[in-house]
């Protein structure tokens, strides 16, 4: 913990709140306001960021919830197709996050340090970086679908029909990882109700065209599974649009000027090293998942539609928490730019015990209703089974979840991306994959051994995690 005398800024952390009710507080952290992160006493900060971050990200969970709701009238195996593609669209968020993850750290760091300039051309390079990025993955999944649904153990029903879902997730990734990126140099400079605002057109335009393109309405016709893809990438095509409307018109802390969109080397590298880390940790935590999902895919079509079906309601359920999260890696990296480790470090911890609350909660939630929950998407017998099992084993430890990811957020904003990194390496590929494979194959356990697996190595990361952040070796990462 920080012995250091507190600065006048961060006395201001143990300020009262500011006079003025609740609802005129949440009017102001939905609209957004210009406010300096750095001195605003600390509550309101967690507040005014948390809010638009949280509501983000539900907002972002409503649509994988209600897209796989869709997408289960079609049956299992569309189900499993979607759960496959996103094994490799898997590798894509870890790139995509891996490189947000920086952005919101050098972002946020050069606000905190008063240096707007320098922070709009870390966006430009941003955005330079997520476009090449994208390209091998599009002409991968163009040409060679089918082909990577196979290595993955896909049925006849995916290999034949689902293909086509999996080259428009791949072929259009380019508006993902721009999702994922602009929202992040919105979330560094504190512009959070923007990058809110985005995703509820991106994703409200998703939700609204799932139905009519996967089952037809007057004169469109039905696409089934292709739909799903093609709505999710007008969707999120709009909502690109919107951000760079957005950036270059000017938000309340930070602008892009025409002058600033030449490649900046400098910067450039810059953000792709402290990247590295990012991208790595993400790597590892998808790839592991991948080799999960192959487990089950030898296992059966029901072994991955349940998981798949699991997954969702757990990222619809965790969001907010991530929301959260999300909040205090800003307020680590604009406060650890404005000189001041220990307002950064009360951030985290103020934020954990929120985040611990939700997430007791959700694990109540979990416990007692899991069957159901799943029987919400699915009247499979045996996918309610498997997806309700793995729910129950989660509320075991999603309280735990709840610390992780503060904590890992508190390194990534601070700019220590590779400590995450190492690991994940550790506790996703050295204990959960074998683990999961020993407890599956070797046991017999089937897909129960997979979940426990997870539920080992999860648990025992989010505890290390917050024992190696206490230590507080962080605050002197340099970005």
């Amino acid at each position: 913990m920080n012995n250091e005398p507190k600065s006048t800024a961060e006395a201001a952390t143990d300020a009262p709140t500011p006079t003025g009710s609740t609802w005129a507080a949440l009017r102001d952290a939905i609209r957004g306001v210009n406010a300096d992160y750095t001195r605003i006493p600390l509550r309101r900060a967690v507040f005014l960021l948390s809010v638009p971050m949280v509501l983000e990200l539900v907002l972002e969970s409503t649509f994988a919830v209600v897209d796989i709701f869709f997408v289960a009238r079609l049956g299992p195996s569309a189900v499993a197709t979607v759960g496959l593609t996103e094994t490799y669209l898997f590798l894509l968020y870890s790139i995509a996050m891996g490189l947000a993850m920086a952005v919101t750290a050098v972002v946020a760091r050069r606000v905190g340090e008063g240096r707007q300039e320098e922070a709009a051309i870390t966006a430009v390079q941003a955005i330079w970086i997520a476009v090449l990025a994208s390209l091998p993955f599009a002409v991968v999944g163009i040409v060679w679908a089918q082909d990577l649904l196979r290595l993955m153990g896909a049925d006849a029903w995916t290999l034949e029909h689902g293909y086509r879902y999996a080259q428009w997730m791949l072929g259009g990734n380019a508006v993902i990882m721009l999702l994922f990126v602009i929202n992040a140099i919105f979330r560094g400079a504190g512009d959070a109700a923007i990058a809110m605002r985005v995703l509820w057109v991106a994703n409200g335009l998703n939700i609204v065209l799932d139905p009519i393109l996967i089952f037809g309405f007057g004169p469109v016709p039905a696409m089934g599974i292709e739909g799903a893809a093609i709505a999710t990438n007008i969707g999120r095509g709009a909502g690109v649009l919107m951000q760079l409307w957005i950036l270059f018109r000017g938000g309340k802390h930070i602008r892009v000027a025409a002058t600033q969109l030449a490649v900046s080397a400098r910067v450039l590298w810059s953000i792709v090293r402290t990247s590295l880390g990012g991208i790595g940790q993400m790597i590892i935590g998808m790839t592991s998942w991948i080799f999960l999902m192959r487990i089950l895919a030898g296992i059966g079509s029901e072994a991955v539609a349940g998981a798949t079906i699991a997954l969702r309601i757990m990222m619809f359920a965790l969001m907010p928490a991530w929301g959260m999260s999300n909040a205090a890696a800003t307020l680590v990296g604009q406060n650890l730019g404005a000189g001041q480790p220990g307002r950064a470090e009360a951030a985290v911890w103020r934020t954990g015990w929120y985040n611990m609350v939700y997430t007791v909660a959700v694990s109540l939630a979990f416990f007692l209703f899991h069957d159901g929950l799943v029987a919400i998407f699915t009247q499979d017998a045996g996918v309610i089974a498997i997806g309700g099992e793995w729910l129950r084993i989660l509320s075991y430890s999603c309280f735990v979840y709840g610390w992780w990811m503060v904590a890992v957020q508190a390194f990534n904003g601070a700019g220590d991306t590779m400590t995450p990194t190492r690991i994940n390496l550790v506790f996703f590929w050295l204990i959960q994959i074998p683990l999961s494979w020993w407890l599956a194959l070797g046991l017999g356990w089937r897909h129960s051994g997979v979940f426990w697996g997870v539920f080992v190595s999860e648990t025992s990361v989010g505890l290390f995690t917050l024992w190696l952040f206490s230590r507080g070796k962080w605050k002197s990462a340099k970005v």
